[in-house]
């Protein structure tokens, strides 16, 4: 099977490279193709005839959406409009990587696939945009909704907790927040085998389990062996620019369809501090 994954030298790109055996992988990061150029999305999958395309490459910064509307729309709706167009004419099967934040946060049990979405930052507008575009040009695609991502090789919040714990003797961190926290490398474990399987749909993926970020930084600190004192916060005392939803947990029931069953996110962080600081 010949794969081609735009967002390439991202932190799930760089696991997905890193994951993916067996099969030919060609893996771009901006430099190579700005999924915003139709002519250069084309000429790739022109070049490299993929089975299937994994479209990871996305303006992911939450904040900076909200300030930069046009390019979030750019990059994550209609950047991905191109590479769906790019691989109905050249017969690929796609994966656009989604997200928790298509929903608002109001459920307080775990989100199906077939939720009503009313995502509430640019963020995930721009993100639900491009589901629907996706869906309408091809209907077969995989639509796979993560949330919460970190690992080693790029910005996360753990990495920033760590440093934040290597400095200060206490932190504060928001605890009405709820998700499931997705290391990479099992996110991406899970990607190869949805495509192995020809996964058409939306799709939801994460690890089992759930937390606030509070909860998730008390796990981090402690994992890691620092003392800081790790302290609760609401959301209100923490603002930020994206408002972000206050209950994100996927259910996992559409990714157990498939015999896909995640490691727990606590085993995830396990594997991610053992990364961090190698012994």
């Amino acid at each position: 099977m010949r794969v081609t994954i735009f967002g390439a030298t991202g932190l799930l790109g760089k696991a997905l490279t890193r994951e993916w055996r067996g099969d030919e992988i060609a893996g771009l990061g901006s430099k190579d193709a700005d999924i915003r150029d139709l002519q250069q999305v084309s000429d790739v999958i022109q070049r490299t005839r993929p089975d299937w395309i994994v479209l990871a490459a996305a303006y992911t910064d939450v904040d900076g959406c909200e300030t930069n509307h046009e390019l979030a729309f750019d990059v994550n709706s209609r950047g991905a409009a191109n590479v769906a167009q790019a691989a109905k004419q050249y017969g690929s099967r796609l994966l656009f990587l989604s997200t928790d934040y298509v929903f608002d946060g109001t459920k307080t049990a775990p989100y199906e696939t077939d939720d009503p979405r009313a995502p509430r930052s640019v963020y995930g507008r721009s993100k639900a945009q491009a589901e629907d575009q996706l869906g309408q040009l091809l209907p077969g695609c995989c639509i796979l909704r993560a949330s919460w991502l970190f690992g080693v090789g790029g910005k996360c919040f753990p990495g920033t907790i760590l440093k934040l714990a290597a400095t200060r003797p206490e932190l504060e961190v928001v605890n009405d927040q709820r998700g499931s926290p997705t290391y990479a490398p099992d996110l991406a474990r899970a990607i190869v085998q949805l495509c192995r399987a020809g996964a058409p749909g939306i799709v939801h993926a994460t690890n089992r389990g759930e937390c606030s970020w509070f909860e998730f930084a008390r796990e981090i600190v402690a994992g890691a062996g620092f003392r800081t004192v790790v302290l609760p916060t609401t959301s209100e005392r923490f603002v930020r620019l994206a408002e972000r939803p206050k209950y994100s947990v996927l259910s996992p029931r559409s990714l157990e369809k498939y015999g896909i069953v995640m490691p727990t996110w606590q085993d995830g962080l396990r594997r991610y501090l053992m990364e961090w600081n190698p012994v």
